[in-house]
């Protein structure tokens, strides 16, 4: 199964504050463990909001919204993308993370795959669905 490791935005992050110099070298260490496990497919993190925008759909109006965004407790500042048997595999990796005692909070969300949400969905558009996977993957 696939999961999204959500790692939540805080002040700090949204002020655009960094790692110092150890925490980016553990962090790196511990994404070695996980690439070396198998288990991460993708790891990304995310400017501040200021830098963002939101876009609201009504109907066929769609109106644009500039960051910065008030509420930083439901903001994202980073992810990763993990391949695991099981959630319970996940929380123990999370576990392991060297997030450094900031009172941070992680949320880990399974992927919902296109064999659990579109069971219904017409055969061309499970055909499709597989069709551009492949072309992700070949790059």
């Amino acid at each position: 199964m696939r999961v999204m490791v959500i790692v939540k935005a805080s002040e700090e992050s949204e002020a655009g504050g960094m790692p110092d110099a150890k925490e980016l070298a553990e962090m790196g260490k511990f994404n070695e463990k996980l690439v070396e496990a198998g288990v991460m497919l993708m790891a990304e993190g995310l400017h501040p909001s200021s830098k963002a925008a939101r876009v609201r759909f009504e109907g066929r109006q769609r109106t644009v919204i500039d960051g910065p965004f008030a509420e930083t407790k439901e903001l994202i500042a980073g992810f990763w993308l993990w391949q695991v048997r099981s959630m319970d595999e996940a929380i123990e990796w999370i576990k392991r993370a060297p997030l450094f005692d900031r009172g941070m909070e992680i949320e880990l969300r399974p992927v919902l795959e296109m064999d659990e949400c579109c069971a219904t969905a017409a055969p061309g558009v499970r055909a499709q669905e597989a069709r551009l996977r492949e072309k992700l993957a070949r790059g």
